[in-house]
This record gives C-alpha cells, sequence and structure tokens, in this order.
C-alpha cells in the first residue's frame, strides 16, 4: 500500500459542494451545512460559492443580513449528472476524476 495522498480535483469539490446542496431538497443549504459536508475550510468555501453562482450553477438568497442560502439551478443539476456519469466511466477505468 502507498502512503500517497490523494487530493481532490477543484472539479471533484464544486461536485462534492453541489451534491451538498442538493441533499438539502427545495430548502436549499446554508454555508455551514456545506462546509462541512465537501470538508473545506470557510475560505475556500466562500470562494468557491463565489464560483458557482457566477456560473449560474447554484442561486444564492439572503434569508436575512446573515443568513444566506444556496440552492442548485437547472444547468447546476445537469453538471451535476453529468458529472456522476464521468465519474462512474473513470472508475470502470480505475482513474481518478
Amino acid at each position: 500500500m502507498s502512503n500517497k495522498r490523494s487530493y481532490r480535483s477543484k472539479v471533484r469539490i464544486l461536485a462534492d459542494m453541489m451534491r451538498a446542496i442538493k441533499k438539502e431538497g427545495e430548502l436549499g443549504a446554508g454555508p455551514t451545512k456545506i462546509l462541512y459536508a465537501a470538508n473545506l475550510s470557510h475560505d475556500r468555501l466562500t470562494q468557491y460559492l463565489e464560483e458557482l453562482v457566477e456560473k449560474g450553477l447554484v442561486n444564492e438568497t439572503q434569508e436575512d443580513e446573515n443568513s444566506r442560502i444556496y440552492k442548485l439551478t437547472g444547468k447546476g443539476r445537469e453538471f451535476l449528472s453529468e458529472f456522476v456519469k464521468i465519474e462512474r466511466f473513470s472508475q470502470a477505468f480505475g482513474i481518478e476524476v
């Protein structure tokens, strides 16, 4: 066995975040749930959430001045669906995504 540490790609991190949001359903997910589910630091979470919103994969709504909720867009659900297909395909050949 190798002691080589496996790092997640940026795409995998974004997909993990989107899975956390999807898991919460129509209500959406707050930053803390996403942070824990995707195992990220606060700085990286903030950076990646901004990117997901910019790319139209996630919508951000503000419940009040201290509370934000994130929901997948149609484009985000499509991205996640296609990523799962790629993930399965690559696993069939023993390749990490």
